[in-house]
């Protein structure tokens, strides 16, 4: 049993949408694939059944003042709001100002501001391998990596990239065994999300992730 929790995201190697958050929850099976006194090598598959990612979203409140000129009209006001989740980091701003043609005088004013989005779906590696080193001390350094994929309930990280995506981890930690078939695993990752471009937007998200793991029934 897992969680794992990325606070941001940021263009670390492939994925160049910003300020995204995961959070997930789920299991894993391992199968040892080979044992000596170096390491352990084994096969691993994980399954995450609560896979949350965070966009941040920028909310627009846009109002438009139009005088007619020629000829002189009352002022017709309309408002806007729009919203959006960006590629980039979300940053509120505010203005306003005038432009006029030979009929119109424009005014107008806006306020942006930030929230965020939350996103549910589910996701599964079962391609994985993990590596751990000194497999006969109670502290042992591992590495790992997997590929699998991440489908959302709606479109991530922009509305005109895909609910289906493509996953891939790799990273490192230790795990602290506390008796023969129990032990607790820290660990970080590096993790990627992209469509591979199946659809019109494809910006992919790169996140650290930090994970603990409750481990049982492992020799």
């Amino acid at each position: 049993m897992s969680g794992a929790y990325s606070e941001n995201s940021s263009h670390i190697f492939l994925g160049d949408a910003e300020n995204r958050m995961l959070l997930d929850f789920g299991v894993s099976y391992n199968r040892r694939l080979r044992l000596n006194h170096v390491v352990n090598w084994q096969y691993s598959a994980e399954l995450v059944p609560v896979a949350l990612e965070s966009d941040p979203v920028l909310i627009d409140v846009s109002s438009t003042t139009t005088t007619s000129t020629t000829p002189p009209g009352l002022p017709e006001t309309i408002i806007l709001t729009s919203s959006n989740p960006i590629v980039g980091a979300c940053h509120p701003a505010s203005g306003s100002g005038t432009f006029s043609t030979s009929t119109y005088t424009y005014s107008y004013t806006f306020v942006d501001t930030c929230t965020r989005r939350w996103t549910i779906g589910e996701a599964m590696s079962p391609i994985g391998f993990e590596w751990n080193f000194l497999p006969h001390h109670t502290r042992q350094p591992f590495a790992t990596a997997h590929g699998g994929y991440m489908y959302t309930t709606q479109p991530i990280p922009v509305t005109n990239a895909g609910s289906f995506n493509f996953t891939f981890d790799f990273g490192a930690g230790v795990e602290l065994y506390r008796s023969r078939t129990r032990s607790i695993r820290a660990e970080g990752r590096f993790h990627h999300i992209s469509n591979n471009n199946t659809a019109t937007a494809n910006p992919g998200i790169d996140n650290l992730l930090f994970q603990v793991t409750y481990v049982f029934g492992r020799q």
